[in-house]
């Protein structure tokens, strides 16, 4: 068996899926307890210097005090905090051999979803409406995306999404051929294009 056919078949095992979403979700837990503490920070004083005000485009606090970052009347990172733990509790469940129902799965992939939106939205918000970036944020916006595409591979290899056959088929034919890695990359990759397009050398200035 040739190395990359060793990696494929890694890739579909449930150990390195189930690992792949706990690294992700725990790094999304971080970034969230950060962004928490910071929060509270804000809170008492909005023009407090932040460790990640670094200049005007990378600036935790001029995301903080946005609207934005509070949309539901308390600190987004508030919600980070409360499901990511339950979504590292899945993994470590998973990786140590626990099966679960394809309904539960597919709420998992229901709250993932929910959460990978919300993430993105804040990311376009920021760059485009509130003109600065917050690192921290971004760290949970790569995170979640990583945490989706892992889940993804994971109900579309167990046929837990209930998917027309002919899709269902093509889906597995993308992980068999690890293009889901492939997009993925690419998803990340512009992402940092897009926002060296959109700041250039400002965010170095």
């Amino acid at each position: 068996m040739s190395v990359l056919d060793r990696f494929h078949r890694f890739r579909q095992s449930d150990s390195w899926l189930y690992a792949v979403m706990m690294i992700a979700a725990g790094a999304s837990l971080v970034a969230s307890f950060v962004l928490s503490v910071d929060a509270i920070t804000l809170a008492a004083d909005p023009h407090a210097g932040l460790g990640c005000n670094i200049n005007t485009v990378i600036s935790c606090g001029a995301v903080g005090t946005s609207w934005q970052a509070n949309l539901l009347g308390f600190p987004n990172a508030f919600l980070g905090m409360m499901t990511e733990p339950v979504l590292i509790a899945v993994a470590i469940a998973g990786f140590n051999g626990v099966r679960f129902t394809k309904g539960f799965m597919i709420g998992v992939q229901g709250i993932v979803l929910l959460a990978l939106g919300f993430a993105y939205w804040l990311f376009f918000q920021s760059s485009f409406v509130i003109g600065a970036l917050c690192p921290w944020c971004l760290a949970v916006t790569f995170s979640t995306t990583v945490l989706f595409a892992a889940l993804t591979h994971l109900n579309i290899r167990d046929d837990n999404l209930f998917l027309p056959r002919k899709l269902q088929s093509g889906l597995e034919t993308w992980l068999r051929l690890d293009l889901d890695l492939l997009v993925l990359i690419a998803w990340l990759a512009a992402m940092v294009v897009l926002v060296f397009v959109k700041y250039g050398s400002a965010l170095f200035g």
